[in-house]
């Protein structure tokens, strides 16, 4: 049996959580070699907690769709077999903490973070990080609700496993008005934040696809006037407190100066990894690579897939 083989036949059974009798199905094999694959992805050292996800046909799309968005770096997970954007989410928190367990692991680094239900999938599957001199930082302010996918949780999550600092902003997610939005920027407490975050070497996004199913949406951070603001402003997309269009290009909305936050300028000053889970969310993955402003990509194989048919 091959490499790429064994590594399926891991993942199907690890993160798709396809039963050993549906992995063979799947991959035409009996439930006796799925066993033994199993077994000799252990030994090699491939299935540990985290999966090494590297496969013939994975690496091979990754580096097209690379070269495709001009970026540094893309990581794609294996298809599952399920589409549901649940285990989507899973697959491609598993890859970025790896990935991130990696380039945090030496010496005093800050780490940005954004928010949302992807970055809390790679705080759950991140393992065997220890750097006390490792800080992970908030993008922007924390949401009305409590919950593991907010900016909050998410820092505090992955500093907990490497040992390291947690520091929020100290901030609302949205304010009412951008008047409100400049004067919150201007307490010091918030400033002295925004500049650990300006400070970060890497910074790792999502991305929000809006409409009624968006996290924005039904954790009830903007409301039904806002929403039809966006609308009217044809936004497909929103990372770290910004609206986008279909181009790239920050909407001409009041909320893109609502949000306390970084900036755009700041993301591109830092090599800024986003996590895209799901095909519903590859128009917004597109508008977001148009703007310029990410470096990295972590996504699944089918979403993967999708970016590549509207490449560029």
């Amino acid at each position: 049996m091959t490499d790429e083989t064994r590594i399926r036949a891991a993942w199907l059974y690890h993160v798709g959580e396809l039963s050993q009798d549906e992995v063979g199905q799947r991959l035409g094999l009996s439930r006796f070699k799925v066993l033994r694959l199993l077994s000799d992805a252990r030994a090699a050292g491939e299935v540990v907690i985290s999966l090494d996800h590297r496969s013939t046909g994975t690496l091979g799309l990754a580096e097209t769709l690379r070269k495709a968005f001009d970026l540094k770096d893309v990581l794609v997970a294996p298809d599952t077999g399920n589409s549901d954007a649940a285990t989507a989410r899973r697959a491609v928190g598993i890859v970025a903490a790896s990935w991130l367990a990696r380039v945090a692991a030496g010496g005093p680094m800050t780490v940005g973070v954004g928010w949302g239900r992807t970055l809390s999938a790679m705080a759950d599957a991140l393992v065997g990080l220890n750097n006390p001199k490792l800080r992970i930082v908030s993008l922007m302010g924390a949401m009305v609700r409590t919950g593991p996918e907010g900016p909050i949780d998410v820092c505090a999550r992955i500093a907990a496993v490497a040992g390291g600092q947690a520091l929020f902003l100290p901030a609302p997610f949205l304010a009412d008005t951008p008047e409100d939005a400049a004067l919150i920027m201007q307490q010091r407490l918030v400033r002295e934040a925004l500049d650990a975050a300006r400070a970060a070497r890497h910074m790792i996004i999502s991305v929000g696809e809006g409409g009624q199913e968006a996290l924005l949406t039904s954790s009830g951070v903007i409301d039904a006037a806002d929403i039809a603001t966006l609308e009217a402003a044809e936004v497909v997309a929103d990372t770290t407190g910004k609206f986008f269009q279909e181009d790239g290009t920050l909407a001409q909305v009041d909320l893109n100066t609502r949000t306390p936050a970084i900036g755009l300028e700041d993301l591109n000053r830092a090599e800024v990894t986003l996590l895209v889970a799901g095909p519903a969310k590859a128009r917004a993955a597109r508008a977001v690579l148009r703007s310029g402003i990410v470096n990295r990509v972590v996504t699944d194989e089918a979403t993967a897939m999708i970016l590549m048919e509207g490449k560029g």
